[in-house]
């Protein structure tokens, strides 16, 4: 009897120690946050939408963005190893086998996919495909290989308010590319912040993440100022196409000059705190403009 109850403890630890490793899987934090940014895209372009149909796009990417995750995370494997950000992932810690995470990596993005398809348009569904064959095929073998692997991984990484966009309109619009190149954009000084706070850990898997020969330098540090002073004119946009008002755009304004305000002082210091700065300064910018957007429009 208590051997019996002993093996039953045990076994539920065990599947509640795989549900935990298909969980860390998903990169949830990660996923969550493109979806949010499809969802922004939805409310923009069909600002009457149900709650419903906004769970539906968040569902369907946040699907879809898993597997993409999965994608990089089976074809890093041995490298994540290599790295104490990434040594505790499900796989290289083999709680999780590569066919397992294959198959559940396989199911979710065809659920995904079979969600924005079948509820939404099959334009939907094809750019999402687009996004996880971007990131998962193409960005994540490139990251050894080039710099240039960063503006190959935004594309993927700005669709999301694209396929939001197309979701509720069925088209491919002027709004859809204003919100895709915003976003765009704000990615370069966003990855190269965290590249160069963890220059040291990507070395070791041999990845080329700062845009500069020799990395952290004020080469790297002004071609962040740049991206980032290009965004100031690229969040007023969508006030100029109507989508929406004011506020948003002074809004967007003020958090872009507060944004560019750190690249300076990156240019300056060359220190990993300034970096560190903007990286924690990008994670906020974009949510709080695009949260602005939505409230100026509805």
């Amino acid at each position: 009897m208590i051997t019996d109850r002993s093996e039953s403890v045990l076994s539920l630890a065990g599947m509640a120690q795989k549900a935990s490793a298909y969980f860390k899987l998903l990169k949830f934090r990660l996923s969550f946050t493109v979806a949010f940014s499809s969802a922004i895209g939805y409310i923009l372009g069909h600002p009457g939408g149900s709650w419903i149909q906004i769970a539906l796009v968040m569902l369907g990417g946040l699907m879809v963005t898993g597997a993409a995750n999965i994608v990089n995370q089976i074809l890093e494997k041995d490298l994540d190893k290599l790295m104490k950000r990434t040594a505790n992932r499900p796989l290289p810690t083999s709680t999780l086998s590569v066919t397992e995470a294959a198959v559940f990596g396989a199911l979710i993005g065809v659920g995904g996919l079979w969600i924005l398809g079948s509820f939404f348009n099959t334009l939907t569904a094809a750019i999402a495909l687009l996004s996880l064959v971007l990131y998962g095929f193409i960005y994540t073998p490139l990251k050894r290989i080039s710099p240039i692997n960063v503006f190959v991984g935004a594309i993927p990484g700005a669709l999301p308010p694209l396929i939001g966009w197309v979701t509720a309109t069925g088209v491919v619009s002027v709004e859809a590319w204003i919100l895709f190149g915003i976003q765009f954009i704000w990615q370069f000084p966003h990855f190269w912040a965290i590249a160069w706070v963890l220059d040291e850990d990507y070395k070791k898997a041999g990845f080329k993440m700062l845009p500069m020969e020799g990395g952290k330098n004020l080469k790297t540090a002004f071609q962040i100022m740049i991206y980032t002073l290009v965004l100031i004119p690229l969040s007023l946009l969508p006030l100029q196409f109507g989508m929406t008002g004011t506020t948003s755009a002074l809004i967007a304004v003020i958090c872009g000059v507060l944004f560019l305000a750190q690249t300076f002082h990156l240019m300056r210091t060359c220190t990993n705190k300034a970096a560190m700065n903007i990286m924690f300064g990008s994670f906020l910018y974009l949510p709080i403009v695009q949260i602005a957007f939505v409230l100026d429009k509805i």
